[in-house]
């Protein structure tokens, strides 16, 4: 077939969309079912953060007291208040207290039952004051949200607080007892939540921020019912509360709205769609409706997966510690280089979720993506992709377009040479040359480019090849100087033909024997096809063909950069990822990653070592991509790579001098016993000296040795400039 054939063979338009099959299973989206999920909030947040329920974190963190003096604060306002209590109780401090009881109290409550709970009801209020006081002092209400340890019920029920009830009726004593702790805690309730107020506050965590204005129920597609399609709405919202809309459907019909909006021609057959099939409109050109497994968490809303957790280390910002990290088209689309050795989760922990992500996107007509990994990788199954392409195996479905579905030889060849000698040499112009004087007389003569036994002939200058090819094009003058151009070159010691017969001959191999062929045989996948939201994995023969899997993974990198930044409609984020880039990475690559960030695109790359790349293309590869991401184990020459990358930051450091004070008096050593009980500390005098100092984000070192197992370095920078300087993330949560 051609090359945009697999996905023809399944388009659909959207007034008239297939009926696909609901999923074999029922994947939850995070965070529950749908309904629950769109009404999560996700509020704004920087690039990385999963916006999923996130809540913001203050800038910096707030100053805590040691526990022990916490403790022994707390302890000593209980003790002084239940001392000051005991004292107005007992009347040692005279009677004023009770002054605004016997004025307020009324005559004919005197003697009886009303004047005790009158009387108990106002000791309450002054017993309640008393305890948010000391409280207050005493620093309880931070026990109680650390150590959940709540001390108020150990200064309301005081002994002292009863020692002087009336004893003449039981049921009289027990209830004024119950009635005033009751009221007693009642009153520490609400003025404590009053306590929480800025106003009382001790420490101010800054301005109030602003109340959000309601907003409408997503459940009910408030935009399509203001647009006059109630009918649609009303049908999309009950199948969101009957769960048969799932995340990937509303994903996608939010997707065709959009298309709507800026098309309003197509509102019509947008509305007939909706109301013929619900929520199974708009459907993807296969048909399914989401991913036979689910081995990350997703947020569609966003486009975002949830690769892991900043952890609560010192080097992350404390805005950022235990936030979620996430990844997404809008810092994909800078390009992202991991760098880790083999065990590191690399593949498991990173690779495996962005193709899942990128493959729900796909589902959701949002983006395109080309996974390339080793025959054997646990990636996703086949069910997941639209295009499986199997290079070697016997049993595959599609064929791979040598030549990227391109019709000018001078582009075909640049692809071609980039493919061949791209890890060879620092320029492959030559070599696409001699390229393009050979693929275009062939092209001219047959009508297609040459399959690789016939290209490895003409570039080892058979005799007979050249000599059909040269009458096949005898009435061309432009294509007989080609030819006669590649002759006088081939005389020369230095020509570039050799190398490329000899790089040619590892792709003409009896396991490749159906592939790469140009005839109209067989199922051809070009990458032409990243213009449709398509699935496409490529498996390559590593272990048997290790030269020609390197020679194909650059091809496939050089036909991607050349397809995403010629596409006309780049309204899909077009994403090629590879699983194992080593020796895939060269001069002209590096350049074209640069500028797939404007074409909306981007290249997700994993390699075991930087030492799988160029020594001169290291730094300039580093600087290409946006995100950078250092897993745990890597050696100290890559980590120092990666230090002089993110560069340095001007920290605050502390430089204490204590000396201890030493006293002869026998108060001064008591006072100083009491601190150092209390305290825990010598009395002592300190000199601080405060300096700004520039240092590392982190150093060479740090990387390759205090990374633990299971974490990585991740920096992050956003398609508009947004950047995130490196965070310590745990990919095991």
């Amino acid at each position: 077939m051609d090359t945009d054939g697999t996905y023809e063979a399944r388009r659909s338009h959207v007034g008239k969309p297939p009926v696909p099959p609901p999923p074999r299973h029922a994947p939850a989206p995070a965070g529950g079912g749908t309904v629950q999920w769109l009404r999560t909030p996700r509020p704004a947040a920087e690039p990385g953060v999963w916006r999923f329920g996130h809540r913001p974190r203050p800038e910096e963190e707030p100053e805590t007291v040691p526990a022990r003096r916490l403790f022994a604060g707390a302890l000593i306002a209980l003790l002084s208040g239940w001392l000051l209590w005991s004292l107005l109780w007992n009347g040692y401090l005279g009677s004023y207290w009770v002054w605004p009881l016997d004025v307020f109290t009324p005559a004919s409550w005197r003697g009886g039952v009303a004047q005790v709970f009158a009387s108990y009801t106002y000791y309450g209020l002054c017993l309640g004051l008393l305890a948010v006081g000391m409280g207050r002092v005493g620093g309880w209400g931070e026990i109680w949200q650390r150590y959940g340890v709540p001390l108020w019920p150990l200064f309301i029920l005081l002994p002292s607080v009863w020692r002087e009830m009336p004893r003449t009726v039981w049921w009289l004593e027990w209830t004024s007892n119950l009635y005033y702790v009751c009221l007693a805690v009642a009153v520490v309730a609400v003025v404590g939540r009053i306590g929480t107020w800025p106003v009382f506050s001790r420490r101010r965590a800054g301005p109030t921020p602003a109340r959000a204005e309601p907003q409408e129920d997503p459940v009910d597609w408030p935009d399509l019912r203001d647009a006059g399609l109630a009918e649609a709405a009303r049908k999309l919202a009950e199948a969101t509360r009957s769960g048969a809309l799932r995340d990937v459907d509303y994903a996608r019909i939010r997707r065709a709205w959009q298309g709507v909006r800026t098309h309003p021609d197509r509102l019509a057959a947008f509305a007939d769609a909706v109301r013929a099939h619900g929520p199974a409109a708009c459907a993807h050109p296969s048909g399914v409706r989401d991913l036979p497994v689910r081995t990350a968490a997703h947020d569609l809303a966003t486009s975002q997966v949830r690769i892991g957790t900043a952890a609560d280390h010192p080097r992350n910002p404390y805005a950022r510690r235990t936030t979620g990290v996430a990844l997404e088209p809008a810092v994909l689309g800078t390009s992202l280089l991991a760098v880790g050795p083999a065990g590191s989760g690399k593949t498991v922990r990173l690779v495996r979720p962005v193709v899942e992500s990128l493959c729900l996107q796909a589902l959701a007509n949002r983006a395109a993506v080309v996974a390339v990994t080793a025959h054997g990788t646990a990636l996703a199954p086949d069910q997941a992709f639209d295009v499986v392409v199997s290079v070697g195996r016997p049993d595959s479905t599609h064929d791979l377009d040598l030549y990227g579905g391109a019709d000018d030889p001078d582009e075909a060849a640049r692809m071609l040479a980039e493919a061949l000698v791209g890890d060879l040499v620092p320029d492959s112009r030559r070599a696409a040359t001699a390229l393009a004087q050979l693929i275009g007389p062939y092209r001219a003569a047959h009508g297609h480019f040459p399959a690789v036994p016939e290209l490895r002939e003409l570039l080892g200058g058979a005799p007979e090849a050249l000599a059909e090819l040269r009458a096949a094009v005898a009435g061309d003058p432009a294509q007989l100087r080609e030819l006669d151009a590649r002759q006088r070159q081939a005389e020369r010691g230095d020509d570039v033909g050799v190398l490329l017969a000899e790089r040619v001959a590892f792709l003409d191999r009896p396991a490749f024997a159906r592939f790469f062929r140009t005839d109209t045989e067989g199922r051809r996948f070009s990458l032409r096809a990243i213009e449709h939201p398509l699935r496409v994995r490529v498996d390559l023969p590593e272990r048997g063909h290790a030269e020609a899997s390197r020679i194909v993974a650059r091809l496939l990198l050089a036909q991607f950069t050349e397809a995403a930044l010629g596409r006309a409609d780049r309204s899909l984020f077009a994403c090629l990822v590879l699983d194992d880039a080593t020796y895939t990475v060269t001069a002209d690559s590096v350049r074209a990653i640069q500028r797939l960030r404007s074409a909306h695109a981007g290249v997700v790359l994993a390699l075991r070592t930087l030492e799988d790349v160029p020594e001169a293309l290291r730094g300039p590869l580093l600087g290409a991509v946006g995100c950078r991401m250092a897993f745990a184990g890597i050696a100290s020459w890559d980590g120092g790579r990666f230090a002089e990358t993110w560069g340095t930051e001007w920290v605050q450091t502390r430089d204490v001098t204590n000396r201890q004070i030493v006293s002869d008096e026998p108060l001064t050593k008591a006072l100083h016993f009491l601190r150092r009980l209390v305290t825990g500390k010598a009395a002592t005098t300190e000199a601080v000296t405060v300096r700004e100092v520039e240092r590392q984000r982190w150093s060479a070192s740090d990387l390759a040795h205090a990374v633990p197992p299971g974490h990585a370095v991740l920096s992050l920078t956003g398609v508009r400039g947004e950047h995130v300087p490196p965070l310590l993330v745990d990919l095991r949560t």
